[in-house]
């Protein structure tokens, strides 16, 4: 066999691809932010870091390094690029830079070099697709590789995409991010922060995680997937015509259904509560606000401190995307509304929650009254100055606690919101906190995008809710680790 080549990309992207690639860690930022102020343009520099983290890095047990947090970051980073003015904008770039060229130079993730070789053609399109479905029953990542190369060339790329999420929805149980790293780099390609002609190789990192067996430890409790297809079957939706767009018709019923979901103690309650109210004609688009709803609120029960459990918000927000999109199957769609609570990362939440609802209104209204600028100026010193953590008696960040400051910027948000204050100045200030943050490797910055986007497309009384949540999030994830936004402060200031 001739020695393998490496993926190389036009030359009009080519050299800066191999700059992240080739640039040491210790002159990442500086080399990267010339660049930038050599006329780079942030989005060039992002697709560089994209093509470089797809071509230039491994994928490690579970989830942690690779190419998965950069490209699944991506979109988000993306658009809080487009919010930022002047230099500020630089700071998402930076970071998203910094974390590809750092797992391009890890010792568990790389030296690596994604190869060239040609698609397989097993028999054609449906053959192509029992193919990809044997390679995943049996966790053959190189194999599914080489069949999907084939099929984004002779099968119209959603109905290629869509046999990705009859696989990785329901993966999401033993891995929240089966689901989340497929649906997030497609909607980059969708959305247009990434050219179409690299979907064949940037979906490769996708196609081959999403093909691999779930690692240890084994999930502990049975696959909920059964009851979900029984739901489906009881109420007959693949046999009937479901209404897809929502309407004004449909705000009440939303709202009660998002609050009820908000209320649950046992997450298992809300895939009943969904298919009840889809049967009774909810639209499915209206499922999906319900839902986002119902996120807001148990996010805010929870007394979580991992400022990585932020799935409640990206994952649901992620789902509405694909609920709305056409040519996702209505057997994907259902699924994607009737197993949002079946991450771990997600399901765990249920394990520490306060009462509903949240948060404590009287405590709000017992806050002196303050002006915009005062409130704005309140809630950024309340997250700045959130304890440190004492890292040395952590040992599982999935069960951290938040400290109950945190409770205090939620009041803080609350009176803001409520307020009739500014809210675009204060997806500002929240954009311009989570810049700070290179410990979540890009979760934070997913989590601002998710509550800018639900806020976005919640109907009142309830959008007000994702705004307070990304307060929450914000003082959650302060401070843990911000030497590359420290370090680009400085190159940036040096000028």
């Amino acid at each position: 066999m001739p020695v393998p080549q490496r993926v190389q990309y036009p030359d009009t992207i080519e050299p800066l691809v191999q700059f992240i690639e080739d640039t040491s860690p210790e002159e990442i930022l500086d080399q990267t932010l010339q660049k930038l102020r050599a006329g780079v343009a942030p989005q060039t520099m992002l697709t560089a870091s994209a093509l470089a983290v797809t071509r230039s890095t491994d994928m490690p047990a579970g989830h942690h390094g690779g190419p998965l947090h950069p490209l699944a970051g991506l979109y988000a980073v993306s658009k809080l690029v487009d919010r930022l003015e002047g230099e500020d904008s630089f700071l998402p770039v930076l970071q998203h830079v910094a974390l590809t060229n750092k797992h391009i130079y890890h010792p568990a993730m790389g030296p690596f070099g994604l190869l060239q070789f040609a698609p397989e053609d097993v028999g054609g399109v449906e053959a192509s697709k029992k193919a990809f479905l044997a390679a995943v029953g049996r966790g053959e990542y190189h194999k599914a590789d080489h069949v999907y190369l084939w099929l984004w060339d002779h099968a119209p790329w959603i109905e290629a995409f869509d046999l990705l999420l009859t696989v990785a929805i329901p993966k999401n149980f033993h891995d929240d991010h089966y689901f989340m790293f497929p649906g997030t780099v497609w909607r980059a390609f969708e959305e247009g922060v990434l050219d179409k002609t690299y979907l064949p190789v940037v979906m490769r990192q996708v196609v081959r995680f999403v093909t691999r067996s779930p690692v240890a430890p084994n999930n502990p409790m049975p696959s909920a997937m059964p009851q979900i297809e029984a739901l489906i079957e009881e109420h007959g939706f693949l046999q009937r015509i479901l209404r897809q767009r929502s309407g004004e018709d449909e705000t009440a019923a939303i709202g009660a259904l998002g609050e009820a979901i908000g209320a649950v103690d046992k997450f298992a309650d809300i895939p009943v509560m969904m298919a009840k109210a889809l049967a009774g004609g909810l639209s499915l688009e209206g499922g999906g606000e319900a839902l986002s709803i119902g996120a807001a609120a148990l996010f805010l029960r929870s007394l979580g401190g991992n400022p990585m459990d932020v799935h409640l918000h990206t994952s649901v927000n992620l789902r509405r995307y694909l609920v709305r999109q056409d040519g996702i199957s209505l057997k994907n769609k259902l699924l994607l509304l009737l197993t949002w609570h079946l991450g771990p990362e997600i399901r765990s939440t249920q394990t520490r929650m306060e009462p509903y609802p949240q948060p404590d209104m009287a405590a709000v209204a017992a806050l002196p009254a303050r002006s915009q600028a005062e409130l704005l100026d309140a809630i950024k010193q309340s997250v700045y100055n959130q304890p440190p953590i004492d890292w040395s008696v952590v040992t599982n960040l999935g069960v951290m606690r938040a400290a109950p400051e945190v409770k205090e910027t939620v009041r803080l948000a609350t009176q803001y919101v409520k307020a009739g204050y500014d809210l675009q100045a204060f997806i500002a200030c929240l954009g311009e906190i989570v810049c700070h943050d290179n410990f979540t490797e890009m979760h934070s910055f997913k989590h601002h995008q998710s509550i800018v986007e639900e806020f976005r497309t919640t109907r009142e009384p309830w959008a007000w809710m994702h705004l307070v949540c990304g307060a929450q999030a914000a003082a959650i994830s302060f401070g843990k680790n911000m030497a590359v936004y420290e370090e680009a402060l400085d190159l940036l200031h040096a000028a």
